[in-house]
């Protein structure tokens, strides 16, 4: 008999941002260890549930008992199980004992091979696990993988028996069909009844019919939408319907915590007093999502709106007390915003600077005082190379990090930056200034916008640089996920401005004017710094599609400018689709070989006097009339067409490695001839180490 089983597990209110996470590791886990055993099919439908008071899934065709599976198990060695008459040993009978197995099983017992030997080996039926069983297992499994982000202890109502868990749980579903399974957890033992709404469910409680009844219950009965995924489109729903013209603020992490506050979500319009907008729109932005969870309205063209949106949990028939209640509250926060806006701007940006010297910037390093002065130094070297005036770079420099010691910085860190901007401007400083100020932690996430002018570019260059530079320069890496200065991030960001905007710098020219700015504080960690950094453009472009063998074919080389590594890529990806490709790396990897082992540096030189077969007299001619032309297509950035002129050098390439000797034993035509291959391996691996992609 196989019918959908239920399980849930009812507690108290569970921390928000948490809530979709261990819903799913609740159903998923539980339905994978059902599986496992048997119980449910490896196709079997998985219904996760999850609201602010509990965890359940529901699962098809699961069975009452699983199958009875046969199972071969190694005995002993035949040569331990077996007398010299073929008779049991004391070690066969002990080792069949030990499986449950009487005397008389060594009858069933037959030979086979293990390794060189043979041993004895037996066939037994395993009886399946009873549901109760299995769903004992799966649930204790289940509970102890759940990833709870701050485990706490509480007591049973015993008195004296502790229980860690995320929540106190107080209550246990377990239906197998219509029938209860009677599992037990944290001193819970499984029924048929649940709780629903604490305000708004018709009856105390849910008494659960079946398991294919459940969420229909808990909606009519208990004013509950149990399922996330469900709830969360019904909040998205009412906020589209409710903000008509206008466009709710599009955050899908508040979205995920906003659905796990709420079971039965009612979304409400509210408003705010207009001279709030005088303030930065961010500003009241953050303060409404990080505070009170609400949804800001913004107009067509972004701007934000004295409306907002609030996602209630009561659906009373006169919402005005809700409406009003949430418009009294939100109004102080704005009232804060507008406060330290205020005085914010009482003060100027410059006047800020001396500041900093007061704020610890790192143990090692200094404050961010020092930082600012070494950033500086980085930025007008990279102005020097972008060709940006170099007084704008300084100036935005200088005043970057001004807006830390700001009120409205202090309250709302994330406003980092942004802040400084609107400062900037409100001081009389250049847009573009302004502009660099608040665009120089870009790119702050994958995906964000870069920096909007060259003079920003430099800052937010030089921002990242010191970062790494100092952290690597003083030993403090990150370590498996520990990541603590988000160096990771900030590598990806350097990755990203020099790929999209500023294609004419050199990796390594970059690393050498910021190493400089340190003085004797840090070690030089180029070498190391210029690893991390390649590392994480590898890892980039695998995500964006590029095979592992092309990646490394391209970025073995060290391309000093990042904008060229796509063009490459995929010129190295036409070059594979040629037929020739294969036979070319191929011989790319013998000649690198070749090469390797020779004492003495090789030089890439042909003394034609030398060439005395036909066939490298032929390779010869055929490089040289081929290399001129793909050196120019190379010079112009045309690699795919560099690639394919060299393609043309395969047939005298097979020859030669058929027809000539190259470790000949007079040492002038071995040298000559390993010259020959030494210009072609230059001429051939200026794109990519073409080697790389023999298989």
């Amino acid at each position: 008999m196989s019918s959908n089983l239920l399980v849930e597990l009812f507690v108290e209110e569970l921390p928000p941002k948490a809530l979709k996470k261990l819903g799913e590791a609740f159903a998923s886990v539980l339905a994978d260890s059902l599986r496992a055993q048997g119980l449910a099919a490896p196709d079997a439908a998985v219904v996760p549930f999850a609201s602010p008071r509990r965890l359940a899934v529901q699962v098809s065709g699961v069975a009452a008992k699983a199958a009875d599976r046969e199972e071969t198990k190694k005995l002993v060695p035949v040569s331990v199980g077996l007398d010299a008459q073929g008779r049991p040993t004391q070690a066969l009978v002990k080792k069949l004992a030990s499986l449950g197995l009487p005397v008389e099983a060594a009858g069933q017992a037959y030979r086979a091979a293990d390794g060189k030997a043979e041993a004895l080996f037996i066939k037994t039926t395993v009886a399946g696990a009873t549901l109760e069983e299995g769903l004992q297992k799966a649930l204790d499994e289940t509970l102890a993988k759940l990833p709870i982000p701050k485990v706490m202890t509480y007591q049973l109502q015993d008195g004296w028996t502790d229980v860690k868990f995320v929540r106190p749980a107080h209550g246990l579903i377990a239906l197998h069909g219509d029938e209860v399974v009677p599992v037990q957890a944290m001193g819970l033992t499984a029924g048929r009844e649940t709780r629903g709404h604490r305000f708004e469910a018709r009856v105390e409680r849910v008494a659960v019919k079946d398991a294919d009844s459940y969420a229909a219950q808990l909606r009519d009965e208990g004013a509950v939408i149990a399922s996330f995924a469900e709830r969360r489109a019904e909040i998205v729903r009412q906020l589209n319907a409710q903000a008509g013209s206008l466009k709710p603020i599009d955050d899908e992490a508040l979205l995920d915590e906003v659905t796990a506050l709420v079971e039965r979500p009612n979304v409400l319009l509210c408003q705010f007093e207009p001279e709030f907008l005088a303030v930065p729109q961010e500003c009241l932005i953050l303060t409404m999502k990080a505070n009170q969870k609400y949804f800001p309205l913004l107009d067509a063209a972004g701007k934000l709106t004295n409306k907002f949106l609030v996602v209630s949990n009561i659906c009373p028939a006169d919402t005005s007390a809700v409406t009003g209640g949430n418009e009294r509250v939100v109004r102080p926060r704005l009232a804060d915003a507008k406060f330290f806006f205020d005085q914010d701007r009482k003060k100027s940006l410059e006047s800020r600077v001396p500041g900093l010297a007061k704020v610890v910037y790192h143990g090692k390093l200094g404050t961010q005082g020092e930082r600012v002065e070494r950033v500086r130094a980085i930025a007008k070297a990279i102005a020097a190379q972008l060709g940006v005036e170099t007084a704008q770079v300084d100036q935005a420099a200088h005043l970057a990090k001004a807006d830390l010691l700001t009120d409205m910085v202090g309250e709302f860190p994330e406003l980092q930056g942004i802040m400084g901007g609107y400062y900037a401007r409100h001081d009389g400083l250049g847009s573009e200034v302004a502009e660099a100020i608040e665009d120089h932690y870009k790119p702050r996430f994958a995906g964000d916008e870069l920096p909007r002018n060259d003079v920003g570019l430099a800052v937010a260059l030089a921002d990242k640089l010191e970062t790494l530079v100092g952290l690597f320069g003083i030993g403090q890496l990150p370590t498996g996920d520990k990541d603590p200065f988000a160096l990771r991030r900030h590598a990806l960001g350097i990755v990203r401005m020099l790929s999209e905007r500023a294609p004419a710098l050199a990796l390594d020219s970059l690393l050498a004017s910021a190493v400089p700015a340190f003085g004797a504080l840090i070690h030089d960690p180029s070498a190391a710094l210029a690893d991390f950094i390649y590392d994480r453009l590898a890892g980039s472009l695998r995500e964006q599609g590029y095979s592992a063998q092309e990646v490394d074919a391209v970025l073995a080389l060290r391309p000093q400018r990042l904008a060229d590594v796509g063009r490459r890529l995929e010129a190295v990806r036409a070059f594979q689709a040629l037929p020739e490709a294969a036979s070319l790396a191929a011989a790319n990897k013998r000649i690198g070989n070749i090469l390797k082992k020779v004492e003495t540096p090789v030089e890439a030189r042909v003394d034609d006097a030398l060439l005395k077969e036909a066939a490298e007299q032929n390779l010869a001619k055929a490089l040289r009339g081929a290399k001129p032309l793909a050196d120019g297509l190379f010079h112009k950035g045309e690699y795919a067409a560099s690639l394919r002129e060299l393609a043309s050098l395969k047939a005298p390439v097979d020859a030669f490695f058929d027809g000539v000797m190259v470790n000949a034993d007079d040492a002038a035509l071995r040298a000559n001839r390993l010259g020959l291959l030494k210009t072609l391996h230059e001429a051939m691996n200026r794109v990519a180490d073409l080697a790389r992609l023999a298989t």
